[in-house]
């Protein structure tokens, strides 16, 4: 794989993404991304996915240049249906799986932390959906995922303002479990991933089974919704104007069209 790389010691399987500057999340590491935990799914000497970024984020987000390419060949479609589908899968995966934020966690990075099981940050990393900045929606069950853990309001003005948690404060909103010092950070996390390798696999598989039964339809009919209305405003020129102005790094002028 390109962009992914994936090293096991004591049951911990780690996963790096490596797509610089930003590890944006296009397609192609959406894709190794999906690989990567077939891969470990069936792997008996994995009991714990430690996920984290390489270089100076764990995911700023999506690739934006992506978005005007995927505008011209009218390839978005499929796009939130597919990051969906990959999210939901962490989510569901029968091992844990922690996500390890330094840098910044958005947009669709912050929704890939947000489908792990466990978050860990450290204290100045950045946590936010800046979407509605591009005249769109998170796309990747970010409307879903938000409210789950720093409630409606919080959500809304996350969503709304488009800024950023710190990572002391998601600790404190519940969007994250622990914040430490960069240097901190790993260590951590891979201490905590091999202290919860030592559990029984059935019994981790069937705790995280048993916390996704409270999960709802309305749950699964705001997938449908979210990716509905991010395909409708994709296509909008609010979007476009969106796309563009963040391309030319200044304020988008939007008119409700």
């Amino acid at each position: 794989m390109e962009f992914i790389t994936i090293k096991r010691e004591n049951a911990v399987a780690c996963i790096e993404m490596n797509r610089p500057p930003a590890n944006a999340l296009a397609q192609a590491l959406l894709k190794e991304l999906a690989q990567a935990f077939g891969q470990l799914e069936n792997d008996p000497e994995t009991r714990v996915v430690l996920l984290y970024g390489k270089g100076r984020f764990f995911s700023a987000g999506a690739d934006i240049k992506e978005f005007v390419q995927l505008r011209k060949s009218g390839g978005s479609d499929a796009l939130a249906v597919s990051g969906q589908e990959l999210f939901e899968k962490v989510e569901a995966f029968p091992k844990p799986v922690i996500a390890a934020i330094h840098g910044a966690a958005l947009g669709g990075g912050l929704e890939l932390a947000m489908a792990c099981h466990i978050r860990l940050v450290t204290e100045n990393a950045k946590l936010g959906l800046p979407e509605l900045s591009l005249g769109l929606v998170p796309g990747f069950a970010g409307t879903q995922r938000l409210p789950r853990y720093v409630g409606r309001g919080k959500a809304f003005e996350m969503l709304w303002t488009s800024e950023p948690l710190t990572g002391t404060e998601a600790v404190q909103h519940g969007l994250a479990n622990h914040a430490y010092k960069e240097e901190e950070l790993l260590p951590k996390a891979r201490a905590l991933a091999e202290k919860i390798a030592k559990k029984s696999p059935l019994a981790l598989k069937a705790s995280i089974e048993l916390v996704n039964y409270a999960k709802t339809n309305d749950y699964e009919k705001g997938l449908e919704q979210e990716s509905a209305r991010f395909l409708e405003l994709f296509g909008s020129k609010d979007a476009e104007e969106g796309i563009k102005a963040f391309i030319e790094k200044r304020e988008p002028r939007f008119t409700g069209a």
